[in-house]
């Protein structure tokens, strides 16, 4: 099976950039958020190869994998893997919007 192309929405990039700046801001360093990066991005590269890698959910068609204290939440399609947020598990779970 081919590749898919991984395809991140713009909630997910934003999520993304607020998590690793808050990291940057809280250690007045990069090194926690460089590292914290490429985990997100190295396992995140892994669903092409094993695209059932993170667990069902509630909501259909939608699975999370989760990354130390946060959920990528993604979608399969055939020819993608859209990556519609990433959700830090310690935040009100009645707050969650996926798309």
């Amino acid at each position: 099976m081919a590749k898919r192309k991984i395809v991140w929405s713009h909630r997910a990039k934003i999520k993304l950039y607020q998590i690793l700046d808050f990291y940057a801001e809280r250690n007045k360093s990069n090194t926690y958020s460089s590292k914290l990066y490429r985990e997100i991005t190295y396992r995140i590269r892994l669903l092409n190869k094993y695209p059932e890698l993170g667990r069902k959910t509630e909501f259909e068609s939608i699975r999370a994998l989760i990354i130390k204290d946060y959920c990528i939440y993604y979608e399969l399609t055939l020819d993608q893997i859209i990556i519609h947020t990433i959700w830090d598990n310690r935040q009100n779970p009645d707050e969650l919007k996926i798309s």
